[in-house]
């Protein structure tokens, strides 16, 4: 891609772009440096991928601001210093990444289950600002056309399929609420490694609804959200309030992302559950 042509490139074909090119990085990096040892792979991916979106963002977003979970300086100037405001706090555009969702996944030879992920908020588009760009990379998977899949907000869902309900796990650390959640409602899990991984499956059809209360940051959700969103699905807190992104503290601990028709069951399940 030309200088020029990345340049006019609007934010949601951006953010396609750079999950692409950043998917790309680690795809090459896991067949270069194999799987022998994964807390090394771990770490060289985070910054792989991290180096590269930082750049691209440096060249082509100079003016916005960046929250990323590789990049400690906002986090560690809100958690060290209670007076300290990250400049991303007075920004109008923040892009929120997450170079590598799904290390566990991206470390174990096999699995495509980890993503990136690229969103941008930007404060001017709602009374609490809004998601108005975000792609979820996921490189081990393919699309129809053959290329490493990639979802943009223009993703169309896939129709509801019959039978009980599927909602997507964490593999490793599933909430023990979620699993009396389960039992409770008769619906089916289904393990699955990255948040990135298991909102897109609600988008794919592969699930009904994935349910987290186990801790997460805002960059483990804003670009799946804003897929999320953009393909006419459910997505807020456990509670039903909203999700919003870029606040003083980056925790945001619980998410329901479901299909529309599910949505008022599942919270009033998870209610008598949680």
């Amino acid at each position: 891609m030309t200088e020029d042509g990345t340049g006019r490139l609007d934010d949601q074909a951006f953010a396609q772009w750079l999950a692409g090119a950043a998917g790309k990085a680690l795809t090459t990096l896991r067949a270069e440096q194999g799987f022998a040892d994964p807390a090394a792979l771990k770490n060289a991916g985070d910054k792989v991928s991290h180096d590269l979106m930082s750049t691209a963002l440096a060249r082509w977003r100079p003016a916005d601001a960046v929250l990323s979970e590789e990049e400690a300086d906002s986090r560690r100037a809100w958690a060290d210093d209670a007076g300290a405001r990250p400049a991303r706090l007075e920004a109008d555009r923040v892009w929120i990444i997450d170079p590598l969702d799904g290390t566990r996944e991206f470390s174990e030879s096999g699995r495509d289950d980890w993503a990136v992920h690229v969103a941008l908020w930007q404060r001017s588009a709602g009374p609490d600002g809004a998601l108005v760009a975000g792609a979820v990379g996921m490189p081990a998977r393919t699309a129809p056309d053959g290329t490493p899949l990639v979802l943009g907000t223009t993703a169309s869902a896939v129709a509801a399929v019959a039978g009980p309900l599927r909602i997507a796990v964490s593999r490793s650390r599933p909430p023990a609420f979620v699993g009396e959640l389960v039992e409770g409602i008769g619906a089916r899990a289904v393990p699955m490694g990255s948040a990135g991984v298991k909102v897109c499956a609600v988008v794919t059809g592969e699930v009904d609804a994935y349910v987290h209360a186990g801790g997460q940051y805002e960059w483990d959700s804003a670009a799946p959200v804003a897929v999320a969103l953009g393909a006419g699905m459910h997505a807020s807190r456990i509670d039903g309030s909203p999700l919003r992104y870029n606040r003083d503290d980056p925790r945001l601990p619980d998410l329901l992302v479901c299909r529309p028709e599910h949505a008022e069951s599942l919270l009033a399940a998870i209610d008598r559950h949680h």
